[in-house]
């Protein structure tokens, strides 16, 4: 098969497109991917935790949460269409077929039979909603809240290139125990994220340390003394 086939941290990935995604492909081989977001998920996803992740990429990330917890208690959601059958196939890899996979683009609230453009760029995990440049292609957009009482996670993984700073307008409604997320500081303003931070004290959750670096921030909820 055409492509590039590696294994990371136990994860067997299969990039169809490798001469397409140089980046990619590099990472891949030198064992680099998603480094940062697959030790969030080592260390916040437990057995029994439901996940939603925001933003697959090409499963690698999903197929250890699935590891970690179960395939059937993880929600992965990812807006480019060619990923999609990428991401179903890598997770097959790893015997986890029964991880949901749904196609579409998260925002705060999406009205059923909803689309939006959504900007697929040569350079594929930059591809997000409004972006200048690349193929637009009209996507579903799906619900963040609809999706956090259907699924109730305890886990909320997400990398969406600038979308997340539209998802922290309310509380969420879920057993939340950490979130994680990439921050996106050329697509927002600062006071962006202070929101984004407001929020989850707002929900009872403070910085992690453990599972922060750079961009990746995380945030794990704080118990009350009994």
């Amino acid at each position: 098969m055409k492509g590039l086939s590696t294994e990371i941290n136990g994860v067997e990935i299969h990039l169809p497109f490798a001469e397409t995604a140089p980046l990619v492909a590099r990472a891949l081989r030198d064992g680099t991917y998603e480094g940062d977001e697959a030790n969030a998920a080592e260390r916040c996803v437990r057995e029994g935790f439901r996940v939603l992740e925001l933003g697959a990429g090409i499963g690698y990330v999903t197929a250890i949460c699935a590891r970690r917890t179960a395939p059937e208690n993880v929600l992965t959601v990812e807006a480019n269409p060619a990923l999609i059958p990428v991401i179903e196939a890598n997770l097959a890899r790893n015997s986890a077929e029964d991880v949901t996979v749904l196609h579409g683009a998260v925002v705060p609230r999406a009205e059923e039979g909803e689309t939006g453009a959504f900007r697929v760029q040569d350079h594929f995990p930059a591809s997000r909603l409004g972006a200048r440049g690349g193929q637009s292609v009209e996507v579903p957009l799906i619900g963040f809240h609809d999706l956090l009482r259907a699924h109730r996670p305890h886990v909320v993984l997400m990398d969406i290139e600038g979308a997340e700073a539209h998802l922290f307008d309310r509380p969420w409604k879920c057993p939340l125990r950490f979130c994680v997320l990439e921050l996106h500081p050329r697509h927002y303003p600062p006071r962006a994220i202070k929101r984004i931070v407001d929020a989850m004290s707002t929900m009872s959750m403070t910085y992690d340390p453990a599972v922060s670096r750079g961009k990746i921030i995380g945030f794990r909820r704080v118990w009350k003394d009994t």
